[in-house]
């Protein structure tokens, strides 16, 4: 979950890592670190707090030349943040400086042993145990640094992404990988490293991606070559050229990452189906379908893992494919799955679902299924991440870059991608209609402009957001398809706002949350007229009957819930399936306005970082 940055050739590395860390901020901002080699020492400066303190203290007390550097923003995992734990960390000899993304499982054991070696240890993270473990090896089987790191990481238990310099080698950076995201980019004599491509994709489109248990010296003119750290064989990298922009990862006017994404919502839609939707001709294409498509249509189940907001828009998918396929859908959580003994066939199939696509509890699951014969499928954003090369086949949701830590167009896009399954796999079951079949081609085709007009509700979500902006505690309540979104509407406000907040069905409101409904308490109701309508407004009159205040979120048009609910917000009408694409919308840019009220940093909440890559 932290961000590494890396840079050794003919620029300045000072501000290539530095800017690389600030794209690389959501990835943890407890604390941050550089390390500089300027031709005949290595000069360091950590700080706890974000990468512009960072910043500020090596621009007062450090030399910024030299064209080889490592930098890192962490997300605390062993030691509390603070100066000591902030990395880059050095060996005792002062020779080895090292980043790190992951935890070393073992590292307890290894330091009591270097301990009894006469090493000191200055901070309580097993990133300085692993430096050292490095260095020790390279003494004692007198080897050269890509050798000792070869060696050292066959003894070592856990996950990593590695970027090591060391003070005798000033034209290499050693680096590795296992179960966290790291990427190589290739320039005209220069490289760069990254946790990914967004710090080095104005210099370079060229990047390799290491496989797990990869590492490869990173040596100036030279070629990389990639070596597994167990049985030394040599891979040759796969240069891949990116489609990713610099427009995109910049907030293009907006306040925030989050708010912008929240925007961009109509055009990542349209991106996801672009290509897989022909509506005139009524057919849907998906490679990773069509090539498996047998392996769909004999399966007994469904299984879907993910994990928080992916996890929402499985809840979501399990009510489509049941649905419109007639197929049987279990939704799990990832780190749930992976440590039970869950019952798993070769005739399943896995759905593994990841913005990022290198969560660490997705990635461990998919690995469980299929060690027992479950075809999987992979839904990422990412191009090239490890669930995109793990998993047997699977379609990407092509959102663009997310870079606000609360995600946003992640949750519409995978259910725009998982909604194109489902129908897919209706139409060759022949469970669907013809004629309803094509109803939704069309409907789904029009989704993007009814979000545009979803988002239109922002000044009136703004002046509600006003009122509660101080709640304690809030209610939110879906029956049907958009129980999953109250679930996400209530995950919203809590990561970014700090507020307390639950989601609910909205029947399970009268065994027991009711209790908590009095005149302070905000209740979010998301009352479409499709779905249960009814039943919903007779809940509401529930609330209302004790006093609760109601923000329903209704179809356009709608009289009855108006004169019951304190707060009304309009979407577009649509097919009950793709409701919580619309529904969504107005609970996004509620949490927005009232993180943004409340003070609190939307795009990198506490204690939060945007992509999981360890337990």
């Amino acid at each position: 979950m932290c961000g590494i940055v890396g840079y050794i050739g003919h620029r300045d590395a000072y501000p290539i890592i530095i800017k690389g860390l600030q794209r690389l901020e959501y990835r943890g901002y407890d604390s941050a670190g550089i390390a500089l080699f300027d031709g005949s020492d290595i000069n360091l400066s950590k700080t706890k707090g974000k990468v512009e303190h960072l910043k500020k203290k090596a621009e007062e007390s450090m030399s910024l030349k030299g064209g080889l550097g490592i930098g890192h923003t962490r997300w605390a995992t062993h030691g509390i943040p603070n100066d000591e734990n902030s990395h880059p960390h050095i060996s005792n000899s002062g020779d080895l400086v090292i980043v790190h993304n992951g935890i070393i499982e073992n590292y307890e054991s290894i330091k009591k042993e270097l301990t009894k070696r006469g090493y000191n240890f200055h901070s309580d993270t097993d990133t300085e145990v692993l430096v050292n473990l490095i260095e020790e090896v390279k003494k004692k089987e007198d080897v050269k640094l890509g050798h000792a790191v070869q060696i050292a990481l066959s003894e070592v238990v856990g996950a990593y992404a590695i970027a090591i310099i060391d003070r005798n080698k000033p034209d290499e950076i050693v680096v590795a990988k296992l179960g966290s995201p790291l990427a190589i980019g290739v320039g005209e004599n220069e490289f760069f490293v990254a946790s990914d491509a967004s710090p080095f994709i104005e210099y370079t489109n060229n990047a390799v991606y290491l496989a797990d248990e990869e590492m490869a010296i990173v040596r100036l003119g030279k070629e990389i070559k990639l070596r597994k750290i167990k049985d030394d064989a040599i891979a040759y990298p796969n240069i891949m050229e990116l489609k990713l922009n610099i427009e995109e990862i910049e907030k293009g006017g907006y306040d925030h990452f989050m708010l912008k994404e929240i925007y961009e919502q109509p055009r990542a839609i349209l991106d996801t189906y672009r290509g897989r939707l022909n509506v005139d001709q009524g057919l849907i294409k998906m490679a990773g379908i069509d090539d498996n498509l047998e392996r769909f249509m004999n399966a007994d189940r469904i299984i879907i893992v993910a994990c928080g907001t992916s996890w929402h828009a499985g809840l979501v998918a399990e009510y489509i494919f049941e649905d419109l396929a007639r197929i049987p859908v279990e939704v799990e959580y990832a780190s749930e799955f992976r440590y039970r003994n869950p019952v798993i066939t070769d005739k399943d199939v896995v759905i593994a679902i990841s913005q990022s696509g290198e969560t660490a509890d997705t990635l461990a699951a998919i690995k469980l299924a299929k060690a027992n014969g479950a075809f999987v499928f992979g839904v990422c954003n990412v191009v090239g991440s490890s669930i995109a090369r793990e998993t047997d086949a699977g379609a990407y949701t092509h959102a663009g870059p997310e870079i606000g830590v609360a995600s946003t167009k992640a949750f519409t896009t995978q259910i725009t991608v998982l909604t194109l399954v489902a129908l897919k796999l209706a139409k060759e079951k022949g469970v669907f209609p013809e004629s309803k079949y094509h109803e939704f081609l069309i409907e789904l085709e029009s989704i993007p402009s009814k979000v545009e007009r979803a988002l239109e509700s922002n000044a009136l979500v703004e002046i509600i957001a006003e009122v509660y902006k101080n709640a304690t505690n809030c209610l939110y309540l879906g029956r049907g398809y958009n129980f999953p979104v109250a679930l996400e509407g209530a995950l919203k406000l809590k990561e970014i706002s700090y507020i307390h907040a639950e989601g609910y069905p909205a029947a399970e409101m009268k065994h027991g949350p009711i209790a908590l409904i009095d005149e302070q308490m905000p209740v979010f109701v998301i009352a479409t007229k499709k779905g249960h309508y009814d039943k919903v407004v007779s809940n509401i009159q529930e609330i209302k009957s004790r006093k609760g205040k109601i923000i329903a979120i209704v179809t356009e048009g709608d009289s009855q819930v108006k004169e019951l609910a304190d707060h009304v917000i309009e979407v577009p009408e649509t097919i009950e399936s793709l409701t919580p694409l619309l529904t969504t919308i107005p609970l996004q840019l509620l949490s927005y306005h009232i993180a943004v009220m409340r003070g609190c940093n939307v795009d990198q909440p506490r204690n939060l970082a945007k992509s999981v890559t360890v337990e």
